[in-house]
């Protein structure tokens, strides 16, 4: 091997497992992830990369497992501020008492940024390189991920109500537009368009909002059959259930995320895969509002693309996508009767490249492959909760949680070293979340 056959690059991971996730199942064992600029340069055994590169910085991980970096694609960031306030109350209560009140009372640019970037701490030290996120002032939550080069779908809401960010449809529809336009091609942000859920969003913005879609390419999320109570009620007042409702309208399609689905009939099932429709699965905060249990394994059967999310901390009460991956796990197994109906690998996948394909980038991210963006993470499994290791897959889903994650890295940016946020001034962000607690905890005692 002669210099000039050694190509230079920026930043070798030398890891002691590595699991690219493409091709599904396989576990590597004691191999580099080579970083040039933004993307991956190479994935290879580390003896082939002693004699193929030399990079300017070297990570060695010999107790962790490296892998893409996680994708929650469901929350409300900002909702972390309200995390355990009104806890063990079904949905329509918890919203209409607790939540919707506290939103109107407190809601703010000030509240969305803190709250944002709280989330994204938590986020980011378990492991999540990107989230999608459906909340107020969606301006403000795109800004604050872009400032920290954390990667995020924002979700402008669409209501047919005003709320503290719009007056109405026709508000939200024009600032979201605006969004779009303003994040348009960014490699970080993902301006998309959220309709709350059928039963506050009626035909005429529903319809808008596929055009919408159609004329930007934004993408579509929405609540949908969250509940029993939502499918009856709409089946009482319209003589449909809301997903026929939706594929008459056009809103179904590959552009569109349909979130929870936890009530869902054959005919739901057909509706889903014949429209490419993916499916963003929120098991902790379905099980917590008692809301219902999605059929995962039947709509893998189906070809359904099912992606993870955790929900709003207001409703889980936490961010950590890998306790969300294993609960989704367990609940598909008992749904489906069959202890093999989601395997440790396939829930990696779930919340990693199923999550890429529901944003449309697949081609960039969720996978550990040679051309694709760097957004990975490392895990220590030294800890003697994880020994001892057989299967790092299994681990990373049975026996592992977020806390774990020790190294993080977003476009080839280290985000969390030796398990510190490097992007995130933790001290001043818990004394502005305490005033927040102080401004809650006054009110609730009125």
């Amino acid at each position: 091997m002669t210099a000039d056959t050694i190509t230079a690059a920026d930043i070798r991971i030398n890891a002691r497992w590595l699991i690219p996730i493409e091709p599904c199942g396989v576990v590597l064992e004691h191999q580099a992830v080579i970083i040039q600029g933004c993307r991956i340069a190479a994935v290879l055994p580390t003896a082939q990369a002693d004699r193929e590169f030399h990079t300017r910085e070297t990570i060695n991980l010999p107790n962790h497992v490296v892998m893409p970096g996680l994708i929650n694609m469901h929350g409300h960031a900002a909702m972390s501020l309200f995390r355990g306030m009104a806890d063990d109350l079904p949905l329509m209560t918890w919203l209409n008492d607790h939540i919707w009140p506290a939103e109107g009372r407190f809601v703010s640019e000030q509240f969305i940024a803190d709250g944002t970037q709280l989330a994204m701490a938590e986020m980011l030290r378990t492991g999540t390189t990107t989230f999608s996120d459906m909340y107020f002032f969606p301006e403000i939550v795109a800004q604050m991920a872009h400032d920290t080069g954390m990667r995020a779908q924002i979700c402008f809401p669409l209501l047919d109500f005003p709320t503290v960010w719009g007056a109405g449809p026709d508000d939200y529809l024009s600032k979201g537009e605006a969004l779009i336009n303003a994040w348009k091609g960014d490699t970080y942000i993902m301006p998309a368009i959220g309709p709350h859920a059928p039963y506050t969003v009626s035909d005429e913005p529903l319809s808008r909002a596929v055009a919408l879609s159609e004329k930007t390419g934004a993408r579509i999320q929405l609540h949908l059959h969250e509940t029993e109570f939502e499918v009856t009620e709409a089946e009482e007042k319209h003589g449909q259930r809301p997903i026929k409702r939706l594929a008459k309208l056009g809103v179904l399609g590959v552009k569109t995320q349909c979130v929870h689905m936890t009530q869902v009939s054959d005919s739901d099932i057909a509706l889903l895969a014949d429209s490419g429709t993916h499916v963003i699965h929120c098991p902790e905060s379905n099980l917590k509002l008692a809301s219902g249990l999605c059929p995962v394994h039947n709509l893998m059967e189906r070809g359904i693309n099912l992606a993870i999310g955790t929900d709003g901390a207001a409703s889980n009460n936490d961010l950590d996508l890998f306790g969300e991956a294993r609960t989704a796990a367990m609940i598909a197994k008992v749904v489906a009767n069959d202890a093999a109906a989601l395997s440790a690998h396939q829930a990696l996948q779930m919340a990693t490249l199923n999550g890429a394909k529901a944003l449309g980038r697949e081609h960039e991210l969720g996978s550990l492959v040679a051309g694709k963006l760097a957004d990975i993470i490392a895990i220590d499994l030294s800890d003697p909760f994880i020994q001892p290791v057989y299967d790092p897959a299994s681990h990373l889903v049975y026996s592992n949680h977020g806390r774990a994650v020790t190294h993080s890295w977003i476009n080839g940016v280290p985000q969390v070293q030796d398990g510190k946020l490097t992007r995130i001034d933790v001290p001043d962000l818990m004394l502005r979340v305490e005033e927040w607690a102080e401004k809650i905890r006054e009110q609730q005692a009125v």
